[in-house]
């Protein structure tokens, strides 16, 4: 039998999977989680050391626990956490800690652009805010702060990536320096209508086209893998997306009209607008789906930073739980909805992106009495979640003008039922969730198989089967009209 490895790099940790390559099912998956480092408050960064470690480690797993041979591997896909930032050398060596996509430390520069009146040139080509979310306002962060950054930007040893890129040149060893269109469009670098480097931009945030990765198709042969301990030489790696771009491929989500959801450590909502360039006037994103043939397929996005990440901080911070898979249960014990009317969750840890873009909003509990627990406080985190992302479908809305029916919901915590419950109530919209919940990395094998020439999309299309369907709830309709008021009315307040 013949196997696609598809490399899932997120956010808190790895999960390498093994697909038939023939059947395109799942045969096994092993996953890591690494540290998270947090410097000064709002700063994360990832060592990517760690992460490469977990990539090498959870492949070696898989094979291992699955009984397959490493040269049963026929192509690798990658897939990743996307705009964190990485600066290495011509060897693989790391010249700083990658800084993660949730780190707010170029607030400051930001601001200086917009109040350079930047904001709307940056939008059109890049179809971005201007928003320390994205990879450019790094990098210029790293050559200004960073003294082994700017000393190999000098003696001309610095390549910029991000994760996909880093992984990549690893994998090839330290041979191909790319990236695809889905990443390099979360850049801010990466000019829309061309799908390339665009020069204004580069000089704008003093970054030069030499330390960037070239802009490949998301589908096709990447490099080879050299001199690895636990892969042999030779296998190809075929393709490449940014997670989000992956999950919503894995939800086989090809074609224009296709959306879903992904509730990992953040929300994000996709939109496939096909070959139509659509810029948001309600606070979205434009981007990249993928690239094929030298042909880019567009998207709609929104993000919301904080979702499974919330539940963390309820396990992690508060320590109201000891596993993430515990918040259900807690939250179902409130039965009386009126203990809960004026509690409000708003998990913006990490500021707000989508659509209000304010990146020093802060979390907030709001309408605790004596009486609220920890019951209370696990329900209106998940409804918290929920509202969030309700506020992207919102924005989504009015720019497409598309009566949302339906929603494909994917990643983590779309295995929790309540909050499926919830988001399907609170949008006003029936929830379907797949077998398989996580898409990412089942669309990276996707994009692999592609690349690799080893299937097409007819048949891929076949390969997405629903599991369940979410309906609103007629009992928690009248209790969630008045919370969606509540809510609306304080983000007017607090947050814009």
């Amino acid at each position: 039998m013949n196997y696609i490895l598809s490399i899932d790099q997120g956010t808190t940790g790895t999960r390498s999977c093994l697909i038939d390559a023939e059947t395109f099912t799942l045969i096994g998956q092993a996953s890591k989680e690494y540290p998270q480092i947090y410097p000064k408050p709002s700063w994360v960064e990832h060592n990517l050391n760690d992460i490469w470690a977990t990539v090498e480690s959870t492949a070696k797993e898989v094979l291992k626990n699955n009984n397959v041979q490493a040269h049963q591997i026929k192509a690798i896909g990658i897939t990743n956490q996307r705009e964190t930032t990485c600066a290495f050398d011509k060897k693989g060596t790391p010249l700083a800690n990658a800084i993660v996509w949730q780190d707010r430390r170029t607030n400051d520069f930001c601001q200086e652009l917009k109040g350079k009146n930047l904001s709307e040139k940056i939008k059109e080509k890049t179809g971005l805010p201007i928003d320390p979310y994205f990879s450019a306002t790094k990098m210029n962060w790293l050559l200004k702060n960073n003294s082994a950054v700017a000393n190999a930007a000098k003696d001309g040893t610095l390549l910029f990536g991000t994760i996909d890129t880093f992984l990549l040149f690893k994998l090839t060893g330290h041979v191909s320096h790319k990236t695809d269109a889905s990443n390099a469009s979360r850049t801010m670098l990466m000019n829309l209508k061309i799908c390339d480097w665009d020069a204004e931009l580069l000089d704008v945030f003093g970054v030069k086209k030499e330390f960037l990765p070239s802009i490949e198709d998301s589908f096709g042969n990447f490099g080879v893998t050299k001199g690895l301990s636990f892969l042999p030489d030779g296998i190809p790696v075929t393709g490449i997306l940014g997670d989000q771009q992956s999950a919503l491929f894995g939800q086989a989500g090809f074609h224009k009209g296709e959306m879903k959801c992904t509730y990992g450590t953040g929300a994000f909502v996709l939109l496939n607008t096909g070959d139509d360039l659509i810029y948001s006037k309600s606070g979205l994103l434009t981007t990249v789906e993928y690239r094929h043939k030298g042909k880019a397929v567009y998207a709609l996005e929104g993000s919301s930073y904080i979702a499974g990440a919330a539940v963390q901080w309820l396990r992690d911070n508060l320590k109201i739980i000891k596993k993430s898979s515990e918040v259900e249960p807690l939250a179902r014990e409130v039965h009386n909805f009126e203990e809960l009317k004026h509690i409000q969750f708003f998990p913006f840890f990490a500021g707000i992106g989508s659509p209000y873009w304010n990146a020093e909003a802060k979390g907030a509990i709001t309408g605790l009495t004596r009486d609220s627990g920890r019951a209370h406080i696990a329900f209106a985190c998940l409804e918290g979640v929920a509202m969030a992302i309700n506020d992207l479908l919102m924005a989504m809305k009015k720019d497409t003008g598309l009566s949302i029916k339906t929603l494909k919901v994917d990643g983590g915590a779309a295995a929790n039922t309540l909050l499926m419950e919830l988001q399907a109530t609170i949008s006003e919209t029936t929830i379907v969730r797949p077998k398989v919940i996580e898409t990412t990395a089942f669309g990276a094998a996707m994009a692999a198989a592609i690349g690799a020439g080893l299937t097409d999309f007819e048949k891929l299309s076949t390969t997405w089967k629903k599991d369940r369907e979410f309906p609103i709830d007629s009992n928690l309709e009248g209790y969630i009209k008045d919370k969606r008021e509540l809510w609306n009315k304080t983000i007017s307040k607090m947050f814009t």
